[in-house]
């Protein structure tokens, strides 16, 4: 294709893509899409290095499976060449489920019995981001916030390769490739209650949205609590190992999330002999 012609199709100037192609312009976001639609590629395409011929086979093969097919795939590429469990992982903990089912107050009491930091990822996202979880939301929309999430979470797993204990939101199983790369750090433990149950811890912890006071807990509310586990409850199963808190108390509770993680302290490495 000829400049010309690519102006042409993509209403930039001859001017502007001489400049650019010379490295003396500066390309907008919107005007490399203009130049990718003219070129009928992706942005993505236009922006990379050409594709390894083996990619390209491997992308071909991999384009005509499913969901179900592409998790297995993924497990076995990734078990096969080791990269499934980085230096560490089994050392720490991440902690997942919906709010109320205990990650912060069985977190910080895990930490302390191994002897190891407690983090709150949310709290290390609002570091990265330098501002509130409502402000990333509002200035950059849930993928800006989940961009942070993941920059925050391979900085802790970094800072801390010796061993952490560290809390996630609740939502962090809906992102795939936020919760592949959670997995691939941090031995992962879904803590479960009842959705009477997470109601209750909530409200507890003085969040009364949900709450009436003349009714208790609103139907409406606990409708969409139920559907919300329902939804996640396949994505959260993929955890390492699951802890029910139900009908449990928290010291009931610390001792069966311990012996949960127990095997990780198996697979602890020895120290090396002295010289």
């Amino acid at each position: 294709m000829t400049r010309k012609q690519l102006a042409a199709d993509s209403g930039l100037s001859e001017r502007f893509l001489a400049d650019v192609e010379s490295a003396k312009g500066n390309a907008s976001v919107i005007s490399l899409e203009a130049i990718a639609r003219a070129l009928n590629i992706s942005l993505l395409d236009l922006l990379q290095e050409a594709p390894r011929p083996a990619w390209t086979r491997l992308h071909g093969v991999l384009s005509r499976l499913d969901d179900a097919q592409l998790d297995q795939a993924y497990l076995l590429l990734a078990n096969h060449f080791g990269l499934a469990h980085p230096a560490g992982r089994d050392q720490r903990i991440a902690l997942i489920g919906l709010r109320g089912a205990g990650k912060s107050t069985l977190g910080a009491a895990l930490a302390a019995a191994r002897g190891v930091p407690f983090v709150e990822l949310d709290r290390e996202v609002e570091r990265e981001a330098g501002t509130s979880m409502n402000e990333i939301l509002l200035l950059h929309g849930q993928a800006g916030y989940r961009r942070c999430e993941r920059r925050a979470m391979f900085r802790v797993a970094q800072d801390h390769a010796q061993g952490v204990v560290m809390t996630t939101g609740g939502s962090i199983v809906s992102e795939r490739e936020t919760f592949d790369l959670l997995q691939s750090h941090f031995f992962c433990v879904w803590l479960k209650a009842s959705p009477e149950e997470h109601m209750a811890r909530v409200v507890a912890q003085g969040d009364m949205r949900p709450f009436d006071s003349t009714r208790g807990a609103t139907s409406e509310a606990m409708d969409d609590l139920r559907r919300i586990i329902a939804s996640r409850e396949p994505l959260y199963a993929r955890a390492d190992a699951v802890v029910d808190t139900a009908a449990r108390n928290p010291k009931q509770s610390l001792k069966d999330l311990e012996r949960a993680v127990a095997r990780t302290e198996l697979r602890a490495p020895s120290p090396a002999p002295a010289p």
